[in-house]
């Protein structure tokens, strides 16, 4: 059984570098990419504070479809360059969102999101594989901090789920 060991009085450097050792055991031994997905998407929505939802947007190859997640019902499907997920598919960049009603064509899934944060998910030879998402019902939530440690996290994620 694996553990979620929290530690919201650590810095949140520390807090995503035990983030990200605890990512790469819990997907060490699992070769199956929705699993991986399914368990990361539990373990970030149940480690960091103030998260109302978590989760993966894949690339069909024509548009993002809704993946692994935890938090309430989600859009299912979302076109590239429309919200903030579409746009950091596009762009193929991090979107760090404060305040999403600030966001020209944001995508209101959750009434109760206030910020958010999206890393685009980019295999070794540049395909694009979806994006990640968190939602939190905080504005101003997210900072560079939490791109930094995000990016890390996926990094590692699609480092080893990703054998296509």
């Amino acid at each position: 059984m694996f553990s979620i060991s929290g530690q919201s009085h650590a810095s949140k450097t520390a807090q995503y570098d035990a983030l990200l050792q605890q990512t790469r055991s819990l997907i060490a031994d699992e070769t199956d990419f929705i699993a991986n997905a399914a368990n990361f998407s539990s373990l970030v929505f149940h480690s960091l504070a103030d998260l109302n939802w978590a989760g993966f947007y894949l690339f069909d190859g024509a548009e993002l479809v809704v993946g692994p997640f935890q938090g309430k019902p989600a859009c299912v499907r979302i076109a590239l360059g429309r919200g903030v997920c579409g746009t950091a598919a596009r762009e193929r960049k991090t979107q760090v969102v404060p305040d999403v009603h600030a966001f020209p064509g944001h995508i209101a899934c959750d009434s109760a999101s206030r910020s958010e944060i999206v890393v685009p998910l980019i295999a070794g030879d540049g395909t694009l594989i979806g994006v990640w998402d968190v939602d939190s019902p905080v504005a101003g939530r997210f900072d560079d901090e939490d791109a930094t440690g995000m990016e890390a996290l996926c990094a590692a994620f699609i480092a080893h789920a990703w054998k296509r």
